[in-house]
């Protein structure tokens, strides 16, 4: 890392404004940075990746990035009214104020999703340089001044967040992956960022820490027998330097800023493990013996797998947490006719109740996928979360099976073929089943069914709607069925 000279310009103030909405900034300048289309599509991925997980969807932290040529610092983080801000976002021709932005973002297919995070806001965050000129408006979007293309040579890296320590490791992050594009590898610019208090750090810290483990400790909890040596080279394999210590009873781990995930001495004995590789541990036989047998539900989920994989189907496997609009709003349904589990204090929008359906979780997955080559066909088999006053948890699990054909047509046919193929290998005589037309929110007029098998209502069957193709980012017709198999055990 570069220091700074005590005239540098190259300074982040942050003001008391942001205390209101999301009071931690960092940031940190790479020079003579060389650009090629993957290097750059890879730094577009990583950002994504980094707001996904440790950046729960940006609600923690929000990553920007900027041409430095374009801009002159000191750089100043603050809150301002939505009315007060105006800037031409990424990729437009023309300016916005935040009040626009957020109307005009509301539609969009990718954005919408983070606009709850400032929008009920009295001020909006904002970050400038010393002209007034705009780089972002965290967590939302860039500006386009700032627009990093193939030739820009200086990124200026900032990440707004309401929990520091997850800025300082997105930073770290960000900076050792891609320091060594630059002319000079691995050597990272620092900026002094100033506290609303005066007080100011120097970012990005990029800390190195030391941990001190016992090989014998890391062979009885792996079950190997290696020496210190060997251990210490399995280490360094997976970018953890270590060296013996204590005439070998110990190892000295010297943990980098790119390992941010080694919290324990656990995660070091877990590191040796896959370096010596899972396969490699000999099997041994328990001290303590038991007779074991699998769930027949877990059984016949299996059995089913099979089938529906063989008839074409991909199997994914979604979140069984949900937002209350999957299974509701965009179902055409009530929420208050759902019977849910919900989060009493959920961290994101995204995971407010538990799953009362596996179709919403599938469309999302159609969803992510559908520049894919169609017809997509995909399945789960999970289980859903029922309220069930008759259980001391106040609920239960029931374990479904949903198939989704999504294509230029609804192909109804390959679904109501797949039920049938399903029924087949359950050994259901046809005359056991048959389809009673039923009006559904969520499915085509007309066009939907419950399935009864032996009198009992075991799920649906149809094409959906077109506003629930459209409330899940889909646009071409969808068949689906859904059914418990619990009742087939």
């Amino acid at each position: 890392m570069i220091e700074l000279p005590a005239n540098s310009i190259n300074q982040m103030i942050i003001h008391p404004s942001t205390a209101a909405v999301r009071p931690f900034a960092v940031a940190a300048i790479l020079r003579d940075i060389t650009f090629t289309q993957e290097r750059y599509q890879s730094f577009i991925d990583l950002q994504d990746k980094l707001h996904q997980n440790i950046g729960r969807q940006r609600s923690i932290v929000a990553i920007g990035t900027h041409d430095l040529d374009t801009i002159q610092g000191p750089f100043h983080y603050e809150a301002l009214p939505p009315k007060d801000i105006c800037f031409k976002p990424l990729n437009h021709k023309k300016e916005y104020t935040a009040i626009e932005l957020m109307e005009l973002f509301s539609t969009d297919s990718h954005l919408k999703h983070y606009l709850h995070i400032i929008q009920d806001k009295p001020v909006y965050p904002i970050i400038k340089d010393c002209n007034n000129v705009v780089l972002s408006m965290p967590p939302i979007i860039n500006g386009d001044h700032t627009k990093i293309t193939l030739k820009t040579k200086n990124v200026f890296v900032e990440c707004t967040a309401t929990d520091l320590n997850k800025a300082k490791i997105v930073l770290d992050t960000i900076v050792c992956m891609f320091s060594q594009y630059c002319a000079a590898p691995y050597r990272v610019e620092g900026v002094k960022v100033v506290s609303p208090d005066g007080s100011y750090l120097m970012h990005p810290e990029l800390p190195y820490r030391k941990e001190i483990v016992s090989p014998k400790e890391i062979n009885k909890s792996i079950g190997i027998s290696e020496d210190a040596s060997s251990i210490a080279s399995l280490l360094t394999r997976m970018c953890l330097p270590s060296v013996i210590i204590d005439n070998g009873q110990s190892l000295e781990v010297e943990i980098p800023p790119t390992r941010h995930d080694v919290l324990h001495a656990c995660d070091i004995i877990e590191d040796v493990a896959i370096a010596f590789g899972y396969n490699n541990v000999n099997r041994t036989i328990s001290d303590t013996n038991c007779v074991a047998e699998q769930f027949p539900v877990n059984k016949l989920t299996d059995l089913l797998r099979e089938v529906i994989a063989a008839a074409g189907f991909t199997e994914c496997l979604t979140f069984a947490l949900c937002s209350r609009e999957d299974v509701a709003d965009k179902l055409g349904k009530n929420i208050k006719d759902i019977p849910a589990v919900h989060i009493a204090n959920p961290k994101t929008l995204e995971f407010q109740v538990a799953r009362t359906t596996l179709l919403p979780g599938i469309l999302k997955t159609v969803a992510c996928n559908k520049k894919m080559p169609l017809p997509l066909k995909l399945f789960e088999i999970s289980d859903v979360i029922l309220l069930d006053k008759t259980k001391d948890v106040g609920a239960r699990n029931q374990r479904h099976m949903c198939a989704v054909y999504y294509n230029k047509v609804a192909g109804f046919e390959v679904i109501h073929g797949l039920f049938d193929r399903t029924m087949q290998v359950l050994e259901v005589p046809n005359n056991d089943y048959k389809f009673i037309p039923v009006d559904d929110a969520a499915f085509f007029p007309g066009q939907c069914a419950d399935i009864m098998v032996r009198g009992q209502n075991i799920g649906k069957l149809g094409v959906l709607h077109p506003d629930v193709i459209t409330k899940f980012d889909l646009n071409m017709p969808c068949s689906v069925f859904e059914i418990d198999i619990e009742p087939f055990l």
